[in-house]
Parts: C-alpha cells; sequence; structure tokens
C-alpha cells in the first residue's frame, strides 16, 4: 500500500488538472467578458457579483475592508472573485477526471450567481442579464471536456483537435502514467489560453463603448458667476508633508458602493425632482449646464473614515444652489428628508433644512474642470457638514422629496445612522507614525476639520505634558478644513504626540474612540515617534 507522502505527491495527471482547471476558468470568464461586452448593458459578471456582495455584506465587513485596503478595496474585492473562480476552476478539473457531470453541474450553479448579480446590478432585460454568464459557463464546460482528455488516462484529444495529427507518440510524449501524449496537452492548453486572452480583451474593448469618457471631454464649464478668488497662500503653514489645502482630484477619495464607476453619458440626460412636491421638475442637461453656477471651496469626508485616515478631501467645486431646484418645485408640508438618486438607484437622504441652511449645490465641476467620472460625472450633490454617504450622492438622476419615516437611504437599511453630521477631527500628517527624526526641534502638522463650524484651535499633547496651542493656517471659511503645526523640541527616546481640535462652536474633539459604524469615527489621533 503507498505511502501518505506518495498519495499526496503530484502526478503528471493532477498537475495537468490543476493547468486545466485555471484555463477552463479563464475561457469561461473571458467569453463572459466578450457577450458582457456585446450587450452593453449587461456588462461584466465578475463586477456585477463584485457589486452583489457590497450590497449583502454586513457594514462591519465593509469598514474592514476599508481599513485593511483603503482606497483599493474595491480592487482587492475583485481580485479575491477572480482568485475564488480559478480555484474553483482547479477543483472542478480534479472532480472532473471521474465525476465531469458533476463539475458541470457546479460550473452552471456558479453561472447562476452571475445572472442573479447581472441583473440585480445592472439595467438589462432578464436574457441580456443572464447570457455573459450562462455562455460563460457554457465555454467552461467545454474547455473543461476537451482539456480532460489531456490529463484523463486513456483520453483521446485527436478527434477534437485534429492538428495533432495521427501520429500519437513522439519524443515529446510521456506514456509513463497512460495519459496522452503531452503534445496534445500543450497544444489544447494553448488554444484555450489563446481563447481566453482574446475573448477578454475584446469584451473589455466592448464595454468600452459605454464609457462616459468622450461625453465628458466634449462639456465645456460655463464662467461661474462671481469666480472666487485664487486660494490664498495662507491657508498653507508651509510645512512638507501636509496635506495640500486643495486635494487633487486624482488623489481625491473615492469611496462608494459601485467596483467600477458608473458611465452615465450627458446626452439624454435627465434631473428629475420628484415626490412631496407640488410640481415634478424634468432638468435636461442642456438647460442644467446653462444655470448660473458658482464655486464653492467644501471639504468632503467619508463616514468610514478611520482616526487618522485619509478619506477627507478638500475641492473647488462648481454648481448651483439645490434650494434654487427644491423652491422651483415647491417642497410641500411634511417634507422632511431629501433624497438624492444615482444611475443605479443608490440612495442617500439629509433633512430638508440642510438644504437651506448650507451651502448645498447640485455640482458640474470639481478642481476646475467637469467632475471626473469616479466622483459622479456629469452631476453630483454635495452638501457640507454631512457625511457623503447620506449626502453627497454622485452620478444624480433625481431627487426626491419625501420623510424619514417613509424612507431609509441605502445605508441607513445597511445600519448607518439617518442623520449623520461630521464629527470635529484633526489629523497629524507630519511625522509619520512611526518615524524617527533626530533630536531637536519637530515640527508637527496636520489638518483639522469640522464642516459648517469651522475649527477654532488645535492643541497638541507631547507625552505627560501639558497642551499647547497650534498655529493655524488661514481660514477660507467654515465649510473647508485648516492646516495646523506646531514645532516642538524632542530629546532621544520614544515620544506620544495626540492632537485634539475645538470647532467654532466651541466643542472640543471628544478623547474617546469610536468606530465609523453607525455615524462616524471619533478620537483623538496619537501618533508614536523613536527619537534617535
Amino acid at each position: 500500500m503507498p505511502s501518505l507522502a506518495a498519495r499526496l505527491r503530484p502526478t503528471g495527471g493532477s498537475l495537468r488538472a490543476v493547468l486545466a482547471g485555471l484555463l477552463a476558468a479563464g475561457v469561461g470568464l473571458g467569453v463572459a467578458e466578450l457577450v458582457g461586452g456585446i450587450l452593453t448593458d449587461a456588462g461584466s459578471p465578475v463586477v456585477a457579483v463584485g457589486g452583489l456582495v457590497i450590497d449583502n455584506v454586513p457594514p462591519s465587513v465593509k469598514d474592514f475592508a476599508i481599513e485593511t485596503f483603503g482606497k483599493n478595496d474595491k480592487v482587492a474585492l475583485i481580485v479575491g472573485t477572480l482568485v475564488i473562480v480559478f480555484v474553483l476552476g482547479v477543483v472542478l478539473a480534479l472532480v472532473a477526471r471521474r465525476r465531469p457531470a458533476v463539475a458541470a453541474a457546479v460550473v452552471v450553479a456558479v453561472s447562476l450567481v452571475g445572472v442573479v448579480a447581472t441583473r440585480d446590478q445592472g439595467t438589462a432585460g432578464l436574457v441580456a442579464s443572464a447570457l455573459p454568464s450562462l455562455l460563460g459557463a457554457a465555454a467552461a464546460i467545454a474547455a473543461l471536456a476537451l482539456l480532460r482528455a489531456t490529463y484523463t488516462p486513456g483520453g483521446d484529444v485527436v478527434a477534437a483537435l485534429p492538428v495533432v495529427g495521427r501520429e500519437r507518440r513522439s519524443h515529446l510524449d510521456d506514456p509513463t502514467d497512460g495519459l496522452p501524449p503531452r503534445r496534445e496537452f500543450l497544444i489544447a492548453s494553448g488554444t484555450a489560453l489563446v481563447l481566453a486572452g482574446a475573448a477578454a480583451g475584446a469584451g473589455r474593448t466592448l464595454q468600452a463603448r459605454n464609457n462616459a469618457s468622450a461625453s465628458r471631454q466634449a462639456v465645456t464649464l460655463p464662467r461661474p458667476v462671481d469666480p472666487l478668488p485664487p486660494i490664498p497662500r495662507g491657508t498653507s503653514v508651509g510645512v512638507e508633508g501636509v496635506s495640500p489645502f486643495t486635494t487633487p482630484n486624482r488623489d481625491f477619495y473615492r469611496i462608494d458602493k459601485n467596483i467600477t464607476p458608473l458611465q452615465v453619458k450627458t446626452d439624454g440626460y435627465v434631473l428629475k425632482v420628484t415626490g412631496m412636491v407640488d410640481r415634478t421638475i424634468e432638468l435636461p442637461w442642456e438647460d442644467l449646464i446653462a444655470r448660473d453656477m458658482r464655486e464653492y471651496d467644501i471639504t468632503m469626508t467619508c463616514v468610514s473614515n478611520l482616526i487618522g485616515g485619509n478619506l477627507v478631501g478638500n475641492a473647488r467645486w462648481l454648481g448651483f444652489p439645490l434650494s434654487e431646484l427644491l423652491d422651483e418645485a415647491g417642497v410641500r408640508a411634511g417634507a422632511d428628508q431629501v433624497v438624492g438618486r444615482s444611475a443605479d438607484d443608490y440612495t442617500g437622504g439629509f433633512p430638508v433644512e440642510a438644504a437651506y441652511d448650507r451651502d448645498a449645490i447640485v455640482a458640474v465641476g470639481m478642481n476646475g474642470e467637469p467632475l471626473p467620472i469616479d466622483h459622479g460625472f456629469p452631476v453630483r450633490l454635495v452638501v457640507p457638514g454631512l457625511y457623503g454617504y447620506i449626502a453627497s450622492v454622485k452620478w444624480l438622476t433625481e431627487v426626491e422629496l419625501t420623510t424619514f419615516d417613509a424612507f431609509d437611504s441605502y445605508w441607513v437599511r445597511r445600519d448607518y445612522a439617518a442623520r449623520a453630521p461630521v464629527k470635529t477631527m484633526s489629523r497629524i500628517d507630519t511625522p509619520r507614525n512611526l518615524a524617527k527624526p533626530s533630536p531637536g526641534t519637530v515640527p508637527i502638522a496636520g489638518v483639522a476639520w469640522a464642516q459648517t463650524r469651522g475649527i477654532a484651535k488645535v492643541e497638541v499633547l507631547v507625552d505627560d505634558g501639558e497642551w499647547t496651542e497650534a498655529t493655524l493656517g488661514e481660514a477660507l471659511g467654515e465649510d473647508t478644513w485648516r492646516q495646523w503645526t506646531l514645532p516642538v523640541e524632542l530629546d532621544a527616546g520614544f515620544h506620544t504626540v495626540k492632537v485634539r481640535a475645538t470647532d467654532g462652536e466651541g466643542e472640543v474633539q471628544p478623547e474617546e474612540r469610536t468606530d465609523p459604524l453607525p455615524d462616524g469615527a471619533s478620537g483623538w489621533h496619537t501618533i508614536r515617534l523613536s527619537v534617535q
């Protein structure tokens, strides 16, 4: 009887099966991408499955993903999905050595997840939603059946691959384990690899037809009424390593439920105002972009931002007051919630009074250019002082007036707070945690924010000393963050540095640390330094 080590030792057949499983999975994914590209409304099943996962995981899992992967959480999800598919392909290839029907049945079952996800995440009809996943499954089964003959003893692929010819043995053959000739395996594998790559590449190219980049490039933003002056130099404290006062678009955080950004074109775009209003408004893109536009400096914060996190940024937005639209529609008595709805039916809701007591805007521009696709092109809401998940809806297509009793928006249904004002927060940007500065004067610097209230004071605590007030950069308004700095003398050794802010209403940032769920993290940002 063979030993356990011998039974676990890979054989030629099992190694071929592993490669065959990877290739069959690749063929299935490639064909699914190709069909999704042909049916542009259907899109990618892999992306759709990722979206389905986001929609259904507990909020704590979402926060863990953001904490672990940061802005790369969606990339990690896609990679994880692909890894699962390829591992499943390997397992099924091994199963198919003795039970090919079982392997095929599992492939079909898995494809149904893609069907459900594509239907749930997109706007395609039932047939268009089903075809990418089902045809991808059929291609995977066919590829696995063909490749199975190359890793199963006694298999015969000559009929399927006549290019091999009648000569069954050559110097490439490996007859030691009763497998078909190695030449057949190499030809079948190479064919599958080429097919998978070509189908996936063609699919991604075809899906690009639905990209909104050309639409965005065609947009010429109107000149704002009473343009704001350039950002004053005094907003910067002049310390290297501090986040710039204005966050470049390429560096601005992107957190939303979408694996890939929605592609919304200006052709045919209409913004609707509905619900508890005197009259429904339908505002075509041409009329929307022709309205008087103004500039607004507003800092935005994600509710998932951790203490000391980077899911916060400041931009100069171009848009017009949301209150103008609401006044034109006429808000009915009793309406207490404004709901923004995205092109994919995502919703965020906030109090009606927030549309009037602050610069809540319908935005079309960001830092001097049309909204980037990642940040909501062509139209989004920007509401200062409220976390983005309830107020600053991207890819905006509808504004609905309703009540909090009648409707819970997307993340509220997932246990986040219905009302979530941004908390007073401060962050140390430089030096970084666990940095090793030299003894002497070390500039401590960072940013602090409390949108709609402003920042009145920032204090720094080193070790067991006294709180010392930092120097603040110039305040541009209550809706933007402020830079701050404090030079401190540090001797060699380990030191702990903490920061806290006081907002414009006199409220001091609390020390108690809380998690992002349900209404944003709080607590003092703390770093440790090894001065040497």
